[in-house]
């Protein structure tokens, strides 16, 4: 079956241009103007992956993230022409795996997609385990975390990052190896976005994510998982 790409942008020459290539390309492609469409269409299509655009009329493009976010862990790769780190880094604290900066390479913007999708689907290793470190319980085989029991939900690139920590328990990673794992790619300026994704992490699994227990920063270094 063919994934299913929800494009969402208010300039229909983009969408279109999108369309034809994703299609070219094996996707599937649904398409939205606004952002309540979009919200509506992640309900009704349920795509594999959103690509979606920064300046929407109506409900701006993080408003559409972080509504996204609050309901499911589906990828999301934000569209922007905005240049500033902040901007960007902004963007992934609310959820987002990725983003792609206008004007873009069709062939870029779709390598992305398939490092996303990829990411996001369950790998063949070690399905069977169930590791369970202090109120964390991961289970890997379904990607899904729970804290004192509750589910957690996270994004494809946080459980990426948190397995990679739990795969080598004390092993310092850097952000660079930490960035590679997680999206599949780097390059110059994206290092430090890690800092973003760990920052929410431990805001999700950490009592006190000042004081973190199961995420620690390795200064000058990076991060290694601690529990």
């Amino acid at each position: 079956m063919p994934k299913k790409i929800l494009v969402v942008d208010d300039e229909e020459k983009i969408r279109d241009l999108l369309k034809n290539y994703l299609e070219n390309e094996g996707f599937e492609v649904v398409q939205a103007a606004d952002g309540l469409t979009a919200l509506a269409l992640v309900q009704s299509e349920k795509p594999n992956l959103v690509v979606l655009d920064w300046l929407l009329p109506g409900k701006n493009g993080l408003e559409v993230c972080r509504e996204i976010r609050q309901k499911s862990s589906i990828p999301v790769i934000m569209l922007t022409a905005k240049t500033e780190e902040i901007d960007k880094l902004l963007g992934l604290e609310i959820g987002a795996d990725d983003y792609v900066t206008k004007p873009f390479s069709l062939r870029e913007l779709t390598a992305r997609i398939r490092v996303v999708l990829r990411r996001s689907e369950p790998g063949e290793e070690r399905k069977e385990e169930l590791i369970k470190v202090g109120d964390l319980e991961i289970d890997l085989s379904r990607h899904e975390v729970f804290l004192k029991g509750k589910n957690v939900p996270l994004t494809p690139t946080e459980f990426k990052i948190l397995n990679l920590l739990l795969s080598s328990r004390g092993r310092v990673f850097s952000r660079l190896q930490l960035l590679d794992a997680a999206l599949g790619f780097a390059y110059e300026g994206y290092e430090r976005s890690i800092d973003t994704h760990i920052s929410n992490l431990r805001k999700k699994i950490e009592a006190d994510p000042a004081n973190p227990v199961y995420i620690i920063t390795v200064y000058g270094t990076g991060y290694r998982f601690g529990g």
